[in-house]
């Protein structure tokens, strides 16, 4: 009888140890998964970053590789198609037309659930069109306030915008 107590008392300590080293593998890993949650939003923001400046710029220089080949893009209530529909029929040309743009009062955010990611972007931005003298158009100014979603997928270890939608509101001047 004693021997049945002794192995029952045993096989409870075992069991016990076993549960707490397992409690402790779980809280590693999950300091170390909030650890890259944290690391993987900051790279989200870059990518972000990366492509609010590009437009500031008044480039599309280096944005391809921000976005998949078959990134959605919507903007003001309409499909643009993918990322290269968006630059050769919409944004592209008009960035020609634009002497200055400029984001003010930006903010974003970033929610990272692997392996994709969710922005939420608000702002102001103001567009300085060009004049033409030869057409008689003078240079004028929009100030407008835009918002902005993206989301974004984790792919072969790089961010990668895979749909965008923005819409602005003309500020009254």
């Amino acid at each position: 009888m004693k021997t049945i107590k002794s192995l029952f008392i045993i096989m409870t300590i075992t069991v016990l140890l076993i549960s707490c080293k397992e409690q402790q593998k779980e809280v590693v890993t999950n300091k170390t998964e909030k650890a890259d949650l944290s690391k993987e939003k900051e790279t989200v923001l870059s990518v972000m970053k990366a492509y609010k400046d590009a437009i500031q710029n008044l480039t599309t220089e280096g944005t391809f590789e921000l976005f998949t080949q078959d990134a959605t893009v919507f903007e003001q209530g309409k499909v643009e198609g993918t990322y290269k529909d968006y630059i050769d029929h919409h944004l592209g040309p008009e960035l020609g037309h634009f002497k200055r743009f400029t984001f003010s009062n930006y903010k974003i955010d970033a929610t990272v659930n692997l392996p994709y990611a969710y922005t939420t972007e608000n702002y102001l931005y103001t567009i300085v069109l060009k004049g033409d003298k030869a057409k008689a158009i003078k240079e004028r100014t929009i100030e407008s306030k835009g918002v902005a979603t993206s989301v974004l997928e984790k792919i072969e270890g790089e961010w990668k915008i895979i749909h965008s939608h923005t819409s602005f509101k003309k500020i009254k001047q």
